[in-house]
């Protein structure tokens, strides 16, 4: 235990104990109140001729009266049974719509209905409107908005329970809507007295399964998931005039072939399983006619209750079947070659297949891919760029194909994919008149525009360059400059001499720019203000050090305004962090200065408590390496405790830190980290965990970045848990989690077992549960409660400055 830290645990620990468990929700302190209060900076959607900014008003922090409105947990999904759509938390509602032209600023309002809550706003394929759907006391319902400002509702009923439940056609002139099937009864109701036990088996086949939430119980649940996400695709037009395609269905997925004479759909079929969620029950992908006329089943897949818990473990068969954006009806799929286990010794492990209307030919291969297929980015019948990427290594291969011609594949590129200063970035890419997105070429076609972050050890300055399709180095057409971080959002012309960026500083709110590629100035076209002016006093630095080593390290250093270190002296500290894992110790050591970004808290930020007198190191280094195939989490604690002791000696030495009032927190993993920091080191005087998992056997097939078992690495999943250390940690720790934690990893059962281990062994602890909020909080009063509870803790165990009493743990 840090000197002195036993006697201020003993000091207040003994009043806290004292004392009942206050009961209500705190208000958070008024300086981090009344920003939450301010409204969220709007977002925007550039249209697809690039003529007309969307502005979206986004709601601010939900009560919690609305996120405890009852819901369903069934197969993974969560869902609101009143609307039948998905649950509060797991939509960001907009409450605002306006429409700006790009280059006569001229701005629109849309007239909706006073308190109207829509969602996924989506322009039309020609940019002439705006779709998205509306939530209603008991149905979604579709709207469109027109450029003039003017709205209406095309279609009541929506099921929005997989996800968004409309898309374009590719003419403009429709949509295809999933919506619940007319005339469907009331929702199943359980009898409260059971008809037997549920009973579960396996006859000695391999069937691994990481740790899910919300799956299937039992049979009522399963009547309930065909109940509410059982659907019906049909197609409505601008006048709200509708027409059902083919039968009703669970369609997790669907989309128009870019020529609008094709169905693509995803269902998925019984028997469901009760340790798995619905990505993984049997599926059918089949495309039929615009009109629900079925012509090929592509896919008729089991139950996936086989795959290897490897990260890489994929489907057997066809699977992320898509169109072929660039082309009228051509299917695309990806294949593994190694059966979906990627430990399998051989050369390639996918195969991407293609398929043209009517879908009689057979398939033709379009490449193989060393890794496991990502992506494609498409552009023509002469080039197309496809992804993979192997999560072991991080390796990702680049492979130039000719769709038009397919034979061998041309690898373009290499690379560690967390090589920040490496990173080439991506094609630009923009809809096409379908609607579907392909690459930027340039006039003389022989070449497509690329935009990247631009990362340096100075700092990040994004891009614009061209990438030759024939291959060879890219040419940077334009970079930001500082102290502007400024990132290329659409090109404006066919030329390529106009874009839109997004602007921003480390004084100035980001805002949207129109500028020339070459030459010129930029003309604003947003002026969106601070949302918390009171935070523009705080600095902010990257501060860069070394781990024992030799490795590099940083962290962004958070001063409050008005602070002075030689008039003030050091503060207290938060170090908030989250360890990465990487197989190469230069890129993990890799340092890109964060000075000329906008940085202002939201939520549950920790920076708020900068307005309480603490200095924050946020996001220190936490690199955990695991070089030439070793494992990385075998020396995870080693590793932890000597990035931690770099972070502190750092900002110590830098005058503005008090090596004796040190905190560390984090959220999740960050929890996870922090309670085996205050295990393992002397370090800190407290800690804050928010939702995280402490006991890694509760996490048995895989966790985070371990791809191994509890029973292949017995010894690792053991000392890594600080469940194991739970007698070790002396200094006060606060454990918050949300009673509804969504997160695969970190079930509630978590920290309610930390909590118990660290009680009876007499520890400092508090255990805060927020009801109805899942991995990350949501409401307003579960925001505020965790902010007072911060506040308050590191008030109480860390501000105060005490006597050194040297204590050995």
């Amino acid at each position: 235990m840090r000197a002195g830290a036993c006697l201020i645990a003993l000091l207040l620990a003994t009043t806290a104990h004292a004392q009942e468990p206050a009961t209500g929700y705190h208000r958070a302190p008024d300086a981090i109140a009344k920003i939450l209060e301010t409204p969220p900076t709007p977002g925007v959607a550039v249209s697809p001729d690039h003529r007309t900014l969307a502005i979206l008003g986004r709601e601010n922090l939900p009560s919690i009266a609305n996120l405890s409105k009852p819901i369903l947990r069934l197969a993974g999904y969560r869902i609101d049974p009143a609307t039948n759509g998905q649950a509060e938390m797991r939509v960001q509602w907009l409450n605002a719509l306006s429409f700006k032209d790009i280059t006569t600023g001229r701005s629109v309002a849309v007239k909706l209905p006073a308190g109207t809550r829509f969602a996924a706003p989506d322009w039309s394929p020609d940019g002439a409107r705006m779709a998205f759907y509306v939530q209603e006391a008991n149905a979604l319902s579709l709207w469109i908005a027109e450029r003039d400002g003017s709205a209406r509702m095309v279609a009541r009923g929506l099921n929005g329970t997989f996800g968004t439940p409309f898309a374009w056609t590719p003419d403009s002139k429709a949509l295809i809507a999933y919506m619940v099937p007319t005339g469907r009864g009331a929702a199943p109701v359980a009898d409260p007295t059971p008809t037997g036990p549920v009973v579960q088996e396996s006859m000695g086949r391999v069937s691994a399964a990481r740790t899910y939430e919300d799956l299937l119980r039992n049979a009522t649940d399963e009547a309930l998931f065909d109940h509410y996400f059982t659907g019906q695709l049909v197609r409505v037009d601008l006048t709200g005039a509708m027409q059902p395609i083919g039968q009703p269905g669970l369609m997790t997925d669907f989309s128009v072939s870019p020529d609008g004479r094709y169905l693509l759909t995803e269902r998925l079929k019984r028997p469901y399983s009760y340790l798995l969620p619905a990505s993984f029950f049997p599926t059918e992908i089949v495309v039929a006619t615009i009109d629900g006329t079925p012509v090929r089943t592509l896919v008729d897949r089991p139950l996936a209750d086989d795959l290897p818990v490897d990260f890489d473990a994929t489907f057997k068969g066809p699977r992320e079947t898509t169109w072929r954006a660039d082309a009228p009806a051509t299917l695309v799929w990806a294949e593994a070659l190694d059966g979906g286990d990627p430990k399998a010794k051989v050369a390639f492990h996918d195969r991407v297949m293609m398929q043209a209307a009517p879908f009689t030919a057979a398939p033709v291969e379009l490449a193989q891919t060393p890794a496991r297929f990502a992506t494609v980015f498409w552009g023509n019948d002469d080039f197309a760029m496809v992804v993979d990427r192997e999560w072991r290594t991080r390796t990702e291969h680049r492979l130039g194909v000719s769709p038009g011609r397919p034979g061998p594949a041309r690898t373009l590129l290499t690379r560690n994919y967390q090589d920040q200063y490496g990173d080439p970035g991506f094609p630009i890419t923009q809809e096409n008149a379908a609607g579907k997105p392909v690459m930027r070429f340039t006039p003389a076609r022989d070449a497509v525009y690329v935009t990247g972050d631009g990362a340096t050890k100075a700092g990040a300055f994004p891009f614009l360059g061209v990438m030759p399709v024939a291959g060879g180095e890219q040419k940077r057409l334009w970079t930001a400059r500082a102290p502007y971080y400024e990132t290329v959002v659409a090109l404006l012309d066919d030329k390529g001499q106009r874009m839109l960026t997004r602007r921003e500083s480390a004084k100035l709110a980001p805002n949207y720019m129109l500028r020339p590629v070459k030459g010129g100035s930029a003309k604003p076209v947003t002026d969106f203000a601070d949302p918390a002016p009171a935070l523009a006093g705080v600095t902010q630095r990257t501060i860069t050090y070394n781990r024992a080593d030799g490795l590099p390290l940083s962290g962004s250093l958070y001063l409050p305004a008005g602070y002075d270190a030689k008039r003030d002296g050091p503060l207290p500290t938060l170090l908030w962090a989250y360890p990465a894992e990487y197989t190469d110790a230069k890129v993990a050591g890799q340092t890109v200065d964060q000075g000329n970004r906008f940085v202002r808290p939201r939520g549950i930020s920790h920076l708020f408590l900068l307005t309480q007198g603490y200095a924050i190191l946020d996001d220190p280094s936490m690199p955990i390496i695991g070089e030439n195939g070793a494992e990385a989490n075998d020396t995870y604690v080693q590793q932890l405790r000597a990035d931690a002791q770099a972070a502190v000696d750092a900002v110590v030495k830098l005058g503005v830190s008090d090596r004796d009032r040190m905190a560390v927190g984090g959220h999740s993993y960050g929890a996870f980290m922090t309670a085996n920091l205050l295990a393992h080191t002397d370090l800190f005087r407290a800690g804050i965990a928010r939702s995280g998992a402490y006991n890694r056997t509760l996490t048995p097939f895989g966790f985070q970045a371990e791809q191994r078992t509890y029973w292949q690495a017995t010894s690792t999943y053991t000392e890594m848990s600080p469940f194991t250390y739970a007698n070790r940690i002396k200094e006060p720790i606060l454990l918050i989690h949300g009673a509804a934690d969504d997160n695969s990893g970190t079930f509630p059962i978590q920290s309610e077992r930390m909590y118990a281990a660290l009680k009876g062994n007499g520890a400092t602890v508090r255990y805060v549960v927020l009801p109805n909020e899942a991995h990350g909080y949501r409401a307003l009063e579960s925001t505020e409660e965790t902010l007072w509870q911060m506040t308050d803790w590191l008030d109480r165990y860390v501000k105060p400055k005490v006597a050194a009493v040297p204590v050995q743990k």
